[in-house]
């Protein structure tokens, strides 16, 4: 089995490691605000997958500002008290919790980051915003690369415009949350989008010269390792082929309906053992071509009902990375 990672593709290309820093776009998503539906994907948490973001900036600590400050189109994950940072606050704010793992010897002016916009859906909201925000983004000389989280039902043609003509001035990288290929695993996690929805919007991508890379979570209720398997057979046999993967342990966090659903009937959550297995297992599947982004995630500590096991992060890639080469 031989694998790419992201930290190997990066340092092919650019010479050094680059670090991600991660941003809010302000948008929301449709399966929160009722276009869809309300609450989002019964796993995803009230900050939308972004609580390591600097989401808001108490309004009691920016100076000058009100309670009628306007907020960011779409921005319904904030409220009366919140502010969204800009852009600009927003990098500078990311840049200093890196900076810890970014050797001494590395001026500032020789850094490189992804921007990565993660929480909520990054494309759903007015095209002029997004084009300001994104602008700005890749406007930073240390960003080399801009990063973009959303759903396969949040990009129209227009803003598949603006993506296109912004990969001319740095690569866009569009990060489609997919989680399963089972109609009825989408069902119960209140997906809220079909697959042929992802299968179009993934095929408009790819012909516009976009890299897209797919979230899949493992250990889905109700999911076997098989149906596991069956979602990357899925995703190995697409065409044109898989440009990056996001392997994520499913958490179950405080406050998010998936919690709820636990504590009423718990399901199956699976050890540290058994993800080891299948994270293996579906590597093997994945075109050698395909780069791996991710192979488990972060809950965070404050947060997590379920597994536990995952809080030692650095112990779960040490295992998995043993894992990978034994294999």
């Amino acid at each position: 089995m031989k694998i790419i990672t992201l930290n190997d593709h990066l340092k092919s290309i650019y010479g050094t490691k680059v670090y991600k820093l991660s941003l809010s776009s302000g948008c929301t998503c449709p399966n929160r605000d009722g276009k869809l539906s309300y609450g989002g994907c019964t796993f995803c948490s009230a900050m939308g997958s972004g609580d390591f973001i600097l989401n808001g900036i108490p309004l009691q600590q920016v100076p000058n500002v009100t309670q009628t400050t306007p907020l960011l189109p779409n921005a319904s994950m904030l409220h009366a008290e919140y502010i969204q940072p800009d852009t600009h606050e927003q990098l500078e704010y990311a840049k200093k919790l890196v900076a810890s793992k970014i050797s001494a010897n590395i001026p500032e002016s020789e850094r490189k980051y992804i921007a990565y916009f993660q929480s909520f859906s990054g494309t759903y909201g007015d095209n002029d915003h997004l084009r300001k925000i994104y602008t700005e983004a890749i406007s930073d000389d240390s960003v080399v690369t801009l990063s973009i989280g959303t759903r396969p039902d949040c990009i129209s043609d227009e803003c598949l415009d603006l993506l296109m003509e912004l990969n001319k001035i740095k690569p866009v990288w569009i990060e489609l949350g997919l989680q399963t290929i089972h109609e009825n695993t989408a069902l119960r996690i209140n997906r809220c989008y079909p697959l042929d929805v992802f299968e179009d919007t993934y095929s408009r991508l790819k012909a516009a010269g976009i890299t897209v890379i797919v979230h899949m979570i493992l250990g889905l209720p109700g999911e076997s390792h098989e149906d596991m398997y069956a979602s990357m057979r899925y995703l190995a046999e697409l065409s044109p082929s898989l440009d990056g993967i996001k392997l994520h342990l499913l958490h179950i966090l405080k406050g998010t309906k998936l919690a709820e659903e636990y504590a009423a009937a718990p399901f199956h959550i699976m050890s540290l053992e058994e993800y080891i297995e299948v994270v293996v297992n579906c590597l093997t599947i994945l075109p050698d071509e395909t780069v791996i982004h991710r192979m488990t995630g972060d809950g965070p500590r404050r947060l997590l009902i379920e597994p536990l096991w995952s809080l030692d992060k650095k112990n779960v890639l040490n295992r998995l990375n043993k894992a990978i080469r034994e294999h």
